[in-house]
């Protein structure tokens, strides 16, 4: 390869690696930014009380908080490694020390210019400066991302604002739902809506993928279906049109499936849609259980998709579980899945506790069986159990 080859390569190399870099980012990277990451990880700093010190202890008081500040804000595991990180940078920089002596800073014809400081062997202070930019490229990107965590977080208490909170009981129903998202936010979600003529909505939703963009969809099916909910459209025809919008509206590499139901406490008549949602269990008093299969396939696929309205009766103490993908292919270290089985065996093992009990017992079973505390995929299930007059809330 000739010398004119090579050069021409590295050019390639370096435009490709810098491109649409400005002058104005590499000022804003070192101006703006660090001071905005500054300002973040010393905030409570008393100002004040650091303005009265001399300035060589200015710097250190500075330098201890913003150590302690940022490192705070990271996982043990990971505090221990930058620790160590820099106890390693502190005794390589000490087997690089030559002495005390003068440090040249300049030169004129016939003499140079230097001042008293420490001496170190060629090529300490290159790495110095790396070592320093390297670092404060990890503060920038923590502060990012602890930035984003913060609104991450409103975001997931906005998201479970929207959710039905407790137990909904009326005569002869109660009802209650949970949702453990996978990450900060996540795409399930279930409805529990009374209607004016005595009849209840219960819904559960799970938005293809996880996080921010399932978040959001699932925010925009949401309030979508409680608007059509206010037209009293029947199931089949509500679904429907739920699935025209999300195919204009949402993007064409997700989908949604949905369990959409409808039930009259004083028959114990439930009708309802899935639309490629799991089929959910209906536990029957007398220990038999059945499927709630009827609808069609998943929300967002084709606009003019068709569905069927399913109808189940309930008697006194059934009871209906509806619930998301993230339960049943919860899986294990071997790489069980928690299946149908384990929740039908969770729901029989609590299917005389409250509500509430039913659904803490169903995640605990699947924490048990995976043998962790977070999840790969959003845990979602809501529980409808009908009762006898003489027994419900009001």
């Amino acid at each position: 390869m000739t010398s004119g080859s090579r050069a021409s390569r590295f050019n390639t190399f370096l435009d490709s690696y810098t491109k649409d870099l400005t002058a104005e980012d590499l000022q804003r990277l070192f101006t703006r930014d660090t001071r905005d990451a500054y300002k973040f990880f010393t905030r409570g700093l008393d100002a004040e009380a650091l303005a009265r010190m001399p300035w060589h202890k200015r710097i250190v008081a500075e330098t201890r908080v913003l150590f302690i500040a940022f490192s705070m804000k990271l996982s043990p595991a990971r505090r221990v490694v930058f620790g160590g990180a820099l106890l390693l940078a502190a005794v390589g920089l000490v087997n690089l020390f030559r002495g005390f002596g003068i440090i040249e800073i300049g030169r004129l014809p016939l003499v140079s210019i230097g001042v008293p400081g420490p001496l170190f062997h060629a090529g300490t202070w290159s790495l110095l400066v790396a070592f320093g930019l390297m670092n404060l490229l990890v503060l920038l990107e923590v502060a990012d991302r602890l930035t984003l965590k913060n609104d991450l977080e409103i975001a997931r208490d906005i998201q479970q604002a929207m959710l039905p909170s407790g137990v909904y009981s009326a005569a002869g129903v109660e009802t209650v739902g949970i949702s453990r998202p996978a990450n900060t936010v996540g795409g399930d979600f279930y409805d529990i809506l009374p209607l004016g003529d005595g009849r209840l909505v219960v819904a559960v939703g799970d938005v293809a993928g996880k996080g921010s963009p399932a978040a959001l969809l699932m925010a925009l099916l949401l309030a979508m279906m409680r608007t059509l909910v206010d037209e009293q459209l029947e199931p089949a025809d509500l679904v429907t049109r739920l699935n025209v919008q999300v195919c204009r509206h949402a993007p064409a590499s997700r989908f949604i499936t949905l369990f959409y139901g409808v039930y009259e406490p004083a028959s114990g008549a439930l009708t309802y849609v899935s639309a490629g949602h799991l089929p959910p269990l209906l536990l029957r008093g007398d220990g038999s259980c059945a499927r709630l299969s009827d609808g069609g396939i998943a929300l967002g696929m084709f606009e003019r998709s068709t569905y069927t309205t399913g109808r189940a009766m309930l008697e006194a103490d059934d009871l209906v579980a509806v619930y998301s993908d993230g339960i049943t292919e919860a899986e294990n270290h071997a790489g069980r899945p928690f299946d149908d089985v384990g929740l039908e065996a969770a729901l029989r093992a609590h299917s005389r506790d409250p509500l509430t009990a039913i659904g803490a017992g169903v995640v605990a079973a699947v924490e048990r069986h995976t043998d962790e505390k977070r999840f790969a995929d959003d845990l979602t299930v809501l529980l409808l159990r009908r009762t006898t007059p003489a027994v419900a809330g009001v």
